[in-house]
């Protein structure tokens, strides 16, 4: 399947490109789009990619039949529109989390991907990562008897004042948006369910960077079953990630738990058995084109599909309005199905990283 890939920021130039060298088997990196003419020029010349494109060339290039499928990785703001536009060229998406700022611009992308007939997943790339998927299994298992608490913590320093995650709220900046959504991702992969009720309380230590959006904060959800799942969201604390999952059984904490730069790991307490393991460092990203071109050439259905990118969305909004009315939020009933199992597991070496052209970590080293 022939690729291309649309934003070429941080993490397209250290995780996405690399990815390729490890998809070889149905997937082929074909056309760069950016408005950065550096970028396509030296990354073009790096990854041997003849195709480097503008913006302002998208819809051509893809109604011209080169390009089967596009990455998306532009700003959140951003995913509504070139999604669209590529289905309307009969081109399949991939597309980052969060898949869109609002609830009615998911389902718009939906939408306009099944009037075309092609194929729409959101990355979660750790729905291919075999700590997390262990985790969900230990779960589903009953091995931990039944799950009862889940509580995690994503803390992601951004020091860099014009990152695209400092990005206003109403355009998809903030750590719901860009962290917060991992921990809520876990806890309904986990409980194999949606929340009923939500609420949070946002922080903001009135630095310049964080006027606009969420510095920090913290979440309740209530599942069915009256289970409860908390997790607290920063860009301001110490560089940190994890989460839990308490049964009456047992629990399992998995930490790192969300990192693309190294080896996650996990360990379990079943009664008095303790067992843990820690992963080396894999390429998340290549599983993610490997599935996905699987599933456009074998017209299957992906999982993580936009659904799946719809049921976060709605519950980060539902967060964001009882943060800024002090109030719980009471959400509608929602159906998602499948849940990610072992058997999406796929593991493949980590990529060198690479030198950046015109781009910097969040962090602003």
């Amino acid at each position: 399947m022939r690729w291309g890939v649309v934003g070429l920021g941080y993490f397209a130039q250290t995780a996405i490109l690399p990815a390729f060298a490890h998809a070889r088997r149905n997937s082929e990196l074909v056309a760069l789009f950016s408005d950065t003419p550096r970028k396509l020029a030296e990354l073009g010349r790096r990854y041997r990619v003849a195709g480097r494109h503008s913006y302002d060339d998208y819809d051509s290039v893809l109604r011209a039949g080169g390009i089967d499928a596009v990455y998306i990785a532009l700003p959140n703001h951003l995913h509504r529109d070139f999604t669209v536009r590529a289905a309307r060229a009969g081109v399949h998406v991939l597309c980052e989390k969060p898949m869109a700022v609002t609830e009615k611009d998911c389902q718009v992308m939906i939408d306009a991907c099944a009037r075309r007939r092609v194929k729409l997943m959101i990355a979660y790339r750790l729905h291919f990562e075999r700590a997390n998927l262990t985790a969900a299994e230990l779960v589903r298992s009953g091995e931990l008897g039944e799950p009862r608490v889940f509580n995690s913590l994503f803390s992601n320093p951004v020091k860099d004042p014009d990152n695209v995650r400092l990005n206003e709220m109403r355009l998809g900046g903030g750590t719901l948006y860009d962290i917060g959504i991992y921990c809520l991702n876990a806890a309904r992969a986990l409980f194999r369910s949606e929340p009923v009720e939500v609420a949070a309380f946002a922080a903001n230590n009135g630095g310049a960077r964080f006027a606009g959006l969420d510095e920090m904060t913290a979440a309740v959800l209530r599942f069915p079953g009256e289970r409860l799942a908390t997790f607290v969201s920063s860009f301001a604390a110490h560089d940190h990630n994890h989460y839990e999952v308490l049964g009456t059984k047992g629990r399992i904490r998995v930490e790192p738990a969300f990192e693309f730069a190294r080896g996650l790991g996990w360990e379990a307490q079943i009664g008095r058995r303790k067992r843990s393991r820690r992963l080396k460092k894999s390429d998340q990203v290549a599983p993610e084109l490997l599935y996905f071109a699987d599933c456009v050439l074998e017209d299957r259905e992906p999982e993580p599909s936009g659904r799946e990118g719809l049921a976060d969305v709605r519950v980060l909004r539902a967060l964001m309005r009882s943060a800024a009315t002090g109030r719980t939020v009471r959400l509608a009933p929602f159906v998602k199905r499948p849940r990610p199992t072992l058997e999406q597991e796929i593991r493949r070496p980590p990529a060198a990283k690479p030198e950046l052209v015109a781009a910097r970590p969040p962090s602003g080293a």
